[in-house]
């Protein structure tokens, strides 16, 4: 069978297309990236960023993992594991003092939400409450180094409160089952998981005791910083613009989320939990830093008190306080930010999911 010169030549542009969208994609610089936990609501910004293209649209192919914790996330970073990861500032600095070459690039979040959890029919209404108590603590978790300044700012001792070790993938069941009067850790982590059970809880804050740390860092190297500022602008500025649209469009957010991450969007539960994270995360994103500054901006004068308290509280011995120039900068978020009808917009948003950390 033979075929014309001038089907050969309609029929080109539609063999060559495949090969051409192909040289695109292998023209993308390749990037990895870790989240601090399992994909949730808590971070799901990175995958608006990369659902919506803002990392695409800097010719940027990134590749998003989950993490196994914000130690572990910073000291993948600081390894070269990963080029770019979310993980709560506490766990760069800590990373930092050990040697590690991590510096932070922007800000996602004003308060670890760190913390002490009760159920909310539960007896205990302010921290002095637990003073006789029992409180079910995961004993390598990010928050237990600050439980006894937590006690203490609080106006209880310490050793009032009983501390029950408690693994943490049970850590919300026994304090469902009212098997301790409370728990220890992340509530923008915890409180989800409760919430979405239909069964109420709230968080005491350990920055209401005057122990504020910020949320999760986008955290990278010195080298990347040094060597590769542009790209450092990109992944910054895209997470920034994928900030944005959270906190003006919750829902719209969580379903770029889910069609990423289908499975979690597959179960009323699943649903339920990422709406309850993403609406603690709106709390979270609400800081004067970051009104006054823009999206992504970490005051300097706060970092440089989260340096003081995890060199006091939370490393071992032989670190070194490393200095906030070291571990954090502000040269790549940008100019994102929003207007006054905006903020009020953000505040409105957020107000439902104030009960989870008053």
């Amino acid at each position: 069978m033979t075929i014309s010169r001038r089907a050969v030549l309609a029929s080109a542009p539609l063999l060559a297309a495949p090969a051409i969208i192909s040289a695109r994609g292998q023209s993308k610089r390749a990037v990895t990236f870790t989240l601090p936990w399992v994909a949730e609501g808590s971070n799901l910004v990175a995958y608006v960023a990369k659902e919506r293209g803002y990392w695409d649209e800097a010719g940027l192919d990134v590749t998003v993992s989950r993490g196994f914790g914000s130690g572990a996330a910073a000291q993948a970073v600081g390894a070269g594991k990963f080029d770019f990861g979310l993980a709560a500032a506490s766990a760069g600095i800590q990373q930092a003092a050990k040697g590690l070459p991590v510096i932070a690039i922007a800000c996602s979040g004003y308060d670890s939400t760190m913390g002490v959890g009760v159920l909310g029919d539960s007896p205990i209404k302010s921290p002095k409450d637990l003073a006789g108590k029992t409180l079910g603590c995961t004993l390598n978790s990010g928050e237990y180094p600050f439980l006894p300044t937590f006690f203490r700012n609080a106006g209880i001792d310490p050793d009032s409160v009983k501390i029950q070790g408690t693994d943490p993938q049970v850590r919300t069941r026994v304090l469902i089952e009212k098997q301790v009067d409370a728990i220890s850790g992340y509530a923008i982590s915890i409180a989800p998981v409760v919430g979405a059970q239909n069964i109420p809880v709230r968080f005491m804050l350990f920055s209401q005791a005057g122990l504020k740390q910020y949320n999760n860092m986008l955290l990278t190297t010195k080298a990347m910083v040094a060597k590769e500022p542009d790209l450092c602008r990109a992944i910054a500025v895209g997470l920034g613009k994928a900030n944005r649209d959270v906190m003006l469009d919750p829902e719209g957010a969580m379903k770029s989320f889910f069609k990423l991450v289908p499975e979690v969007g597959m179960t009323a539960t699943g649903r339920a939990n990422t709406k309850i994270g993403t609406g603690i995360y709106l709390v979270n994103l609400i800081d004067a830093a970051a009104k006054q500054h823009g999206i992504g901006y970490s005051a300097p004068a706060e970092y440089d008190s989260m340096i003081d308290m995890v060199m006091k509280y939370a490393v071992s011995e032989g670190d070194k306080r490393p200095a906030p120039s070291d571990v954090f900068t502000n040269d790549f978020i940008g100019d994102i930010k929003l207007t006054a009808d905006e903020w009020a917009k953000v505040e409105a948003l957020a107000a439902p999911y104030r009960q989870y950390v008053s």
